[in-house]
């Protein structure tokens, strides 16, 4: 077999303002670390880089991933982290920062790297830090990687909550006709199962109770309470809703750090696009 032709992802605006979002913070977050003479080691994370650069559906032109926009940040990450499962991608991360030294690629499921060979280099009692992007294309990233990085207390993270996955294939309207290897993916996101009563609540009906799906909003807030209270992160701003071409909300983009002023900052980004109508 041939070599698998490189293909960009073409992405919409809300993409592009996402990646607008991280690389603001990642600036920010890259300043503060940076000024901080008792940090040894502060480290940039994304776990679905992709090939490093899009294509806008909006201008058909080149657009710079997080990774090159990462790469691209002054004051300097000490060490940049880019995770795909594509070998493909993989190679062609490696081809753009083969002359950046910080730059660390690796193939494969980033479950298992950011566990195995990424956290651990990213302990508080080493003042080493991270910003971490989980942005998943579905229902991909599982809950040990969020409990371990909020337990970390180093670790902040951007996180895609894919509610359209989920809606499309896990919450059915009757919550009896869940197919179980949905049920499964939902329980590997989650943790556990105490999704199954927060997605669904029980109503009168003429032959008893039956269970109906709650409102997107809801299960976003049940979901950042879990952050918080269950995954260990102190500080969970509310998500932004990241939207299609027909508006429709594709994910939600989340903040969580053990840190204020991190969230402080994060908020205030997020709301400036909520009130360009993202919300």
């Amino acid at each position: 077999m041939g070599k698998k032709a490189l293909r960009l992802d073409e992405i919409g605006y809300w993409s592009e303002v996402k990646l607008e979002i991280v690389r603001k913070y990642a600036l920010a977050y890259s300043t503060i670390l940076s000024k901080q003479g008792v940090i040894k080691r502060h480290i940039y994370v994304d776990a679905f880089a992709g090939a490093g650069t899009h294509i806008s559906e909006t201008t058909g032109q080149e657009v710079a991933g997080s990774p090159m926009n990462a790469m691209g940040i002054t004051p300097p990450f000490s060490e940049l982290h880019f995770i795909d499962l594509d070998g493909t991608r993989a190679a062609e991360l490696r081809r753009l920062s083969a002359a950046d030294r910080r730059v660390r690629v690796h193939k494969g499921d980033c479950n298992e790297i950011l566990l195995d060979h990424v956290f651990p280099r990213c302990k508080y009692e080493d003042y080493h830090r991270a910003l971490c992007l989980l942005d998943p294309y579905g229902l991909n990233v599982n809950w040990e990687v969020l409990r371990t990085a909020g337990a970390m207390k180093s670790v902040e993270v951007f996180y895609n909550f894919m509610i359209m996955d989920a809606n499309m294939n896990v919450f059915m309207r009757d919550s009896s006709k869940v197919p179980p290897e949905q049920a499964a993916r939902m329980d590997a996101v989650c943790g556990d199962r105490s999704w199954r009563e927060a997605a669904y609540r029980s109503t009168p009906g003429l032959f008893g109770d039956i269970d109906e799906k709650v409102s997107n909003e809801a299960i976003a807030e049940w979901f950042r309470q879990r952050l918080k209270n269950v995954a260990g992160f102190t500080y969970v701003p509310p998500p932004i809703p990241m939207r299609n071409r027909k508006r429709a909300v594709v994910y939600y983009l989340y903040f969580a750090s053990p840190n204020r002023e991190g969230a402080k900052i994060v908020g205030e980004i997020f709301d400036k696009y909520r009130s360009k109508g993202a919300a």
